[in-house]
């Protein structure tokens, strides 16, 4: 991780690691983020999606308003992070392949 650790960051991973099913998981981020924070993350990981597909800052700017700040830095983390991005949209592969 390359957040300074603490042991509020590590509870709250372990947390979002006991959660059970969708259902747990919508509740918590709903009570924990507000629905701006949440719709930014998934917004993020939108763009990590067009990104890998292929498409361009343009193209992507178009479909989803982002700021090209914001699809720069998602680029870095998806070719350069600590591979969160990666491991998300392999899962993402797998669950639409049935795997």
């Amino acid at each position: 991780m390359t957040y300074p650790s603490s042991q509020s960051i590590e509870r709250l991973i372990s947390v979002i690691l006991s959660l059970k099913d969708r259902d747990e998981c919508a509740a918590l981020f709903e009570d924990l983020c507000t629905i701006k924070e949440v719709q930014n993350m998934a917004q993020r990981l939108d763009v990590a999606i067009m990104l890998d597909a292929g498409k361009n800052y343009q193209e992507i700017t178009r479909e989803t308003s982002v700021s090209t700040a914001t699809i720069s830095r998602v680029s870095r983390c998806l070719n350069y992070g600590s591979g969160g991005y990666r491991i998300a949209l392999e899962r993402l592969k797998n669950a639409a392949d049935g795997k």
